[in-house]
């Protein structure tokens, strides 16, 4: 009988230890498993904190993204399946030596952009080059067709227009803008082409002091004209720039933001 009660003893000790220590043992999982929730948990709140933090940094640099994606692939089809293939034709039909003619008019033609604009910079030099151009092919280059100002007397030209004047006093592009048919631009510049249209001979809403065409319509088919003679005289250029990029929109967003910056600076 002794032993039995010894025996009962024991085993009533064993079996509180070993809740014990499953107690012990239970705790301290339980411990464990808070823990690694309270980790992934933070962990969770810190990714979406940056996460949160990046988006809100995408949206505020370039707000028009979607935007700007969809005009892209609008542009690049648009290039792709019209412009590029009347250009060619008409390469075909036109002399490269016409070509040329056409393109030194135009620029010849454009002369005030260009003058005021290094005037607003204070690059007097500069301002006086493009007037001693403009006087030499306007007379000498019959209207500006064959650029004798470059060829005999070594006259640079010194493309500025408003957008490059408001950059050169401190005003920054902004955000990112695709214009349809136009291409990449940005706030600045996009605003700086109403002011550069007053300046432009070739574009007229109605009857204006020093405009050559006198109606949109005329206008519109000059610049029609000179944006298929120019993709002429630069066939394949917008295909091997295209084939190095991975994505197309930041690809070509970032080729003109750093032409643009190179632009204001020199």
């Amino acid at each position: 009988m002794k032993n039995i009660f010894v025996f009962l003893f024991l085993i009533i000790v064993l079996t509180s230890c070993s809740n014990k220590n499953n107690n012990i043992q239970f705790n301290s999982n339980k411990n464990m498993s808070e823990k690694q929730e309270n980790k992934a948990l933070n962990d969770s709140e810190e990714f979406n904190d940056e996460f949160s933090e990046e988006f809100d940094d995408e949206v505020k640099s370039d707000p028009l993204k979607y935007y700007n994606i969809l005009m892209t692939n609008f542009n690049d089809k648009l290039f792709m399946y019209a412009l590029n293939p009347i250009a060619k034709g008409y390469d075909y039909i036109i002399h490269d030596n016409i070509q040329t003619a056409v393109s030194n008019v135009y620029s010849n033609i454009l002369f005030p952009i260009r003058l005021i604009n290094n005037l607003l910079q204070f690059k007097f030099a500069n301002a006086a080059e493009e007037s001693g151009r403009f006087i030499i092919n306007t007379t000498m280059g019959l209207l500006g067709i064959f650029d004798i100002a470059k060829s005999e007397f070594d006259l640079k030209q010194h493309k500025e227009d408003f957008g490059q004047t408001l950059g050169y006093w401190g005003v920054p592009g902004g955000f990112h803008i695709v214009l349809p048919i136009l291409g990449p631009s940005n706030l600045r510049d996009s605003l700086s082409m109403f002011a550069d249209s007053y300046l432009d001979p070739t574009f007229s809403r109605k009857k204006e002091f020093l405009k050559i065409p006198h109606n949109i319509e005329v206008s519109l088919g000059i610049s029609s004209l000179e944006t298929i003679n120019k993709t002429s005289l630069n066939l394949g250029q917008y295909e091997i720039i295209k084939k190095d990029a991975i994505d197309l929109y930041p690809y070509l967003k970032e080729i003109y933001e750093q032409k643009r910056e190179f632009d204001v600076k020199e």
